[in-house]
């Protein structure tokens, strides 16, 4: 008999499972494919070292010569690059297996099926549990025409044909997903375009910053079709041939490959649905992680709500604990959204869209403005400080930089804590650094900024 069974070893239930070790309960976890989840083996880990080569090849190129660095010529290696990806990958995984063994949880490499509330299935055993969690996770969405036409990628699919990188792609959403490939393939100087549904690439993130990092892919050499919508692909030999429509104009487009990055679905296996899990768009749960089933909770991308590893990972860790009989609750109010473009975006709290004007002071602060971004010729991207009108406290925070994505937790904490402004500007920020940009942002919703 188990306390808790775990379906799915992704960030959520690899996470959970130890935290639940951890305060004492027995637990296996389930996993029919690899430790790690798609996070560890098929997004976040792969994407990201692909971009740090990406990185690396273009700060090489666009830098070396103002730096006084002599380079005759210089050339990437996919085998090397793969090779590189195949062992970051691996030692996530491995670490990942260390720590199971290392609390004690018992590790099941098979498809686990619900028989009913307490027993689960894994071939031709089935396992009693006084709690199940749901962490099955999530699948990139296909839908027509795509599903239907031979070869069309998804960003599963990229890792796997990674040598066989095209020297052409049709990027197929402009969010966070095409965003990031777009930004890996252009700066390895490969023609990319990307088509986007909605009013500007990156739709849920401000215009102002959209449109910084509109710039850098066009710099890069990137075109980018906003408003459209493709209509129509044809396979024409090695060749795809796409047509997009934007209010009634229509524009052809040839590329060797096609990326679809239009998000992910939650995986909702049938014996799932058939115990009478509540489900909307994925499984609804409270703010405890409990489904409408008082012993089986969801954690993670099957919830269909904010999905990203670290959300995934801290409702495992709320799930665990009051499974353990601990009352905690999920706040959603201070999560940091990353995404690694170049510049990098990182964003918390609430965005100027979404604010009303009459109630907030919005203060932004430029990259270009900073010393230490002049020491490492950086000029583009700014931090944006959305506080409200009365209390001062900071209720928003957007970063377009350079580490934009490692400066963002200060942010949260403020916006988690409801620091004010005075609070975060009386904290000595180190010099020189990029962190100060957020320090001058922040003087600058009273109109202090000492730089600007």
């Amino acid at each position: 008999m188990y306390d808790v069974i775990i379906i799915g070893a992704g960030p959520a239930g690899y996470v959970s499972a130890i935290r639940l070790s951890q305060l004492g309960k027995k637990v296996a976890i389930i996993e029919k494919e690899y430790l790690g989840g798609t996070c560890t083996n098929k997004g976040c880990i792969p994407t990201k070292t692909l971009l740090s080569c990406a990185h690396l090849y273009d700060e090489i190129i666009s830098k070396s010569n103002k730096f006084g660095i002599n380079i005759n010529s210089v050339s990437y290696d996919l085998n090397k690059m793969d090779n590189y990806l195949t062992t970051v990958v691996t030692q996530t995984r491995k670490g990942i297996e260390y720590l199971i063994k290392k609390n004690k949880i018992d590790f099941i490499n098979a498809t686990a099926e619900i028989v009913d509330t307490n027993h689960v299935k894994t071939g031709n055993n089935i396992l009693e549990t006084k709690n199940i969690i749901l962490a099955h996770g999530s699948e990139p969405a296909v839908f027509p025409p795509f599903n239907s036409i031979e070869g069309i990628w998804t960003s599963d699919d990229f890792f796997i044909n990674l040598k066989d990188i095209p020297n052409s792609i049709l990027i197929v959403g402009g969010g966070v997903i095409g965003v990031e490939f777009a930004t890996f393939l252009a700066s390895l100087g490969k023609k990319v375009y990307i088509v986007e549904l909605m009013d500007h690439i990156l739709p849920t993130e401000d215009l102002d910053v959209s449109q910084e990092i509109k710039r850098s892919l066009l710099r890069k050499g990137v075109e980018i079709y906003e408003k459209n919508k493709v209509i129509n692909v044809e396979k024409d030999g090695k060749m795809y041939i796409s047509k997009i429509e934007e209010n009634g104009k229509i524009t052809e487009i040839n590329s060797e490959k096609i990326l679809l990055a239009v998000g992910r679905k939650p995986v909702i296996p049938e014996d799932v649905k058939k115990i009478g899990i509540e489900i909307n768009k994925g499984i609804k749960t409270d703010l405890n992680m409990r489904t409408n089933i008082s012993n089986i909770y969801a954690i993670g991308d099957i919830r269909a709500d904010i999905m990203l590893a670290h959300v995934a990972m801290y409702e495992g860790i709320v799930a665990a604990h009051n499974i353990a009989g601990e009352k905690k609750i999920m706040d959603y109010n201070a999560v940091p959204n990353v995404i690694f473009s170049n510049p990098e975006i990182a964003t918390v709290g609430i965005k100027e869209k979404d604010a009303n004007p009459e109630e907030v002071i919005v203060s932004k602060f430029p990259v270009s403005a900073n010393a230490r971004a002049r020491t490492i010729n950086e000029k583009n991207g700014f931090v944006k400080v959305i506080a409200d009108k009365r209390s001062k406290k900071i209720i928003g925070i957007s970063i377009v930089s350079q580490n934009a994505t490692e400066m963002i937790m200060e942010g949260v904490l403020a916006v988690k804590y409801g620091m004010t402004t005075n609070q975060l500007t009386d904290a000595i920020h180190p010099h020189p650094t990029l962190s100060e940009i957020i320090l001058e942002a922040v003087e600058g919703v009273e109109g202090k900024a000492i730089h600007i």
